[in-house]
This record gives C-alpha cells, sequence and structure tokens, in this order.
C-alpha cells in the first residue's frame, strides 16, 4: 500500500527527484503556455503563471471566446483535469511518461473540448531546449515526491500571501514561473529601472526588460538545480542597490552569495527551525527592509500597518 506523505514541511532531498523535478518542469511549461497564450497581457508576465491550490497546481479560469477552462495538476488523484464552463472534463494521467507523449495527450484533451489553442511548443530558460513534440528524454514522474514538492508549496505560498499583504504599494501575486520553476513574491518602488541586459536562455530580450521595467525586490522558492542543487529561498533586488549583500539578515543561516547577487537559505533550515513560517517570515521582512533602506525606498508609503 501506498505511503503518502503528509508533513506540512516535508523533506525535498533534491538528488531523490532531480529526473522528475525535470520533467514536471516541462510539464508545466506546456500547460503555462496554454494559459499565456490566452489571457490578455498582463504587466511583468502576470498573465502567464500558475497557482498553488488545495490540490496542487492551477491555471486559474482562462477565457475561450465566449467559454472559459481551467487547467489544474491534481498531485493527489494524479491527474491532469482539463474542465470547461460547460461541464465538460478530460482528464491526463499523471504517470511515468515521455514529455513529447503528454503534450500530445494535453493538446487532444483541447481539441477534444473544442479548445484549438496554439503555443511556442519549446521550453524557456532552459539549455538545451528540446522541443516538446520531440522529447522523450524527460520522462519520470515519482508521484510521492511530486506530492512533497507540492506540500511545501502549500505553506510557502501561504506565508508569501501574508507577506504580501503588508504592502501597500504594487506587488505581485504569489504565483509560480513555470519557466524558472519557482513560487514567487514581488514587490515594487514603483519608480523606473535602468533597461535590463538579458541573458536568461531561451528568453525574448523585451520580455525580460518588461518584466524588469520597474524598481522590484523580490522573494522566492526554487526547488533546486545545477550548481545549488538543494532547495531555497532566494531574495534579490533589481537594480542591486550598493550596500544590500553587506546586509545583516535574518536568520542566521541566509547568506548572500555573489554570483546570483541573492540572499539565499536553505528550504532545509527553515524546516528544521522551531517555526518555520515566521523562520521564512523573518527572511522575507529583513531581506526587503534591507533592500528597501538601500535603495532608499519610500517606505512609510509603501507599508501597510493596517491589520485585522
Amino acid at each position: 500500500m501506498e505511503t503518502r506523505t503528509t508533513e506540512r514541511w516535508p523533506e525535498l532531498p533534491y538528488e531523490a527527484w532531480k529526473d522528475t523535478l525535470a520533467t514536471l518542469h516541462m510539464w508545466t511549461q506546456i500547460v503555462g503556455k496554454v494559459r499565456m497564450v490566452q489571457m490578455p497581457w498582463i504587466n511583468h508576465s502576470w498573465h502567464a503563471t500558475l497557482y498553488v491550490s488545495p490540490r496542487g497546481l492551477t491555471t486559474s479560469s482562462i477565457p475561450y471566446g465566449e467559454r472559459t477552462f481551467a487547467i489544474d495538476f491534481d498531485f493527489l488523484r494524479d491527474e491532469l483535469r482539463v474542465s470547461t464552463c460547460d461541464d465538460e472534463l478530460r482528464v491526463v494521467p499523471l504517470e511515468p511518461q515521455a514529455t513529447a507523449l503528454f503534450y500530445e495527450r494535453v493538446m487532444t484533451a483541447l481539441s477534444g473540448l473544442g479548445l484549438e489553442v496554439k503555443i511556442y511548443a519549446r521550453p524557456n530558460e532552459v539549455e538545451p531546449a528540446i522541443p516538446f513534440a520531440e522529447d522523450r528524454v524527460h520522462a519520470s514522474f515519482d508521484a510521492e515526491a511530486v506530492r512533497r514538492f507540492w506540500r511545501v508549496l502549500l505553506q510557502v505560498d501561504r506565508v508569501f500571501t501574508d507577506f504580501r499583504s503588508r504592502f501597500l504599494g504594487k506587488s505581485s501575486p504569489s504565483h509560480f514561473f513555470w519557466g524558472s520553476f519557482d513560487l514567487a513574491v514581488t514587490r515594487f518602488s514603483g519608480r523606473p529601472a535602468p533597461e535590463h541586459p538579458g541573458g536568461y536562455p531561451n528568453m525574448p530580450l523585451d520580455v525580460m526588460r518588461e518584466a524588469y521595467s520597474h524598481e522590484v525586490i523580490s522573494a522566492g522558492f526554487w526547488p533546486g538545480g545545477e550548481p545549488m542543487a538543494y532547495p531555497m529561498f532566494y531574495a534579490y533586488a533589481y537594480p542591486t542597490p550598493e550596500g544590500f549583500g553587506d546586509a545583516a539578515v535574518e536568520p542566521a543561516p541566509a547568506l548572500w552569495v555573489d554570483e546570483l547577487g541573492e540572499f539565499v537559505l536553505r528550504y532545509e533550515d527553515v524546516r528544521q527551525s522551531a517555526d518555520p513560517a515566521a523562520t521564512l517570515m523573518a527572511f522575507l521582512q529583513s531581506t526587503y527592509a534591507a533592500g528597501a533602506d538601500a535603495a532608499a525606498w519610500d517606505r512609510k508609503a509603501l507599508e501597510a500597518t493596517f491589520r485585522r
């Protein structure tokens, strides 16, 4: 009988599920691209992201003419569910399968519901960018590992959402970027930023420049990958203000990584702390404060004080 993780902050060793992670990355790109092409453009590519749900990850509602549909990764049932406002449903199994087959199944499900959607069928922000229809490299699916990842996202999402609520200025929701495969929340000063130099693999320069058109302080959770082969939280500012990396931040294990231009805190340090949610919030608040002070943000005008 299968044993399912119910821990709120479970272990998530990168090496144990890295092949599944890489495969799920491709699958979320396929689904995310469907949302992206059907939604009106929202600044900083916010129209393209996925959201954490009580069962996995979701696109939320997507318009299709006068109809609406949604695509949900249900990690409890090991299914991808494509549903419409007409009470129609197609299901794609989440199981070990080549990304090429998953892509075919998703597009067939959409077509079967009368949803003719054409996406750019190559991944972004990865190298090499194998066309989805030809990708037989990414074919792993460890369902229990994916559930562990999702259970981490559930906890991180609620802390990120709380953190967002403490800011009056422009802020993103807590949302999942399928290109970089991370959950993120971003605050804005309201001031324009210098033109971004780009440099991300398989990412259009104009998209990057629009994403970083204004000053930001951003934080996120990333499950790991080379060269940082462990799950971690990060925080950065764009542009990076002078002295930001020298600031004292919480908790003690957090450190500045020059190569990334970010503060980094290992997930394991949060998980093993006496109060993981409070530990994560301390990281979010202290790195934001360090960046906002270094960049001379108008914190009095931007930060929320009303709480109920």
